[in-house]
């Protein structure tokens, strides 16, 4: 990622969940806090309820696509943390982009595609 770099710690995580604003749709949930270091950091969560090691890691690669592939249309900034539900297993990439995109615009962190 480009302009962007990973969430690992858990007390980064646990921040982003205890202060950000978060906000779902059917297959992603986003959290979102501003971290004043003027780059984004991208942290991404899937369960084991969601499915065995080869589907989590199959989504979490999806996701971080997704996001690079979309990364300089995101504003610069902001920890966000990535959490794939359940239905997000049966998704293939387009789905999986378009939830992130959707949840982008939902959270006025996305410019516009004009």
């Amino acid at each position: 990622m480009l302009f962007s770099e990973s969430l690992k710690k858990n007390r980064d995580f646990q921040t982003v969940y205890k202060k950000g604003k978060s906000n779902a749709n059917k297959y992603l949930v986003m959290y979102q806090l501003e971290n004043n270091i003027g780059r984004n950091r991208v942290g991404i969560s899937v369960s084991k309820k969601v499915g065995n090691s080869v589907v989590r890691h199959h989504l979490t690669r999806l996701i971080r696509e997704s996001y690079r592939l979309n990364e300089s249309r995101f504003e610069k900034g902001y920890d966000l943390v990535i959490i794939a539900r359940a239905d997000s297993k049966k998704c293939g990439f387009y789905e999986i982009e378009n939830a992130l995109l959707h949840l982008g615009r939902i959270h006025n962190i996305i410019y516009r595609k004009d």
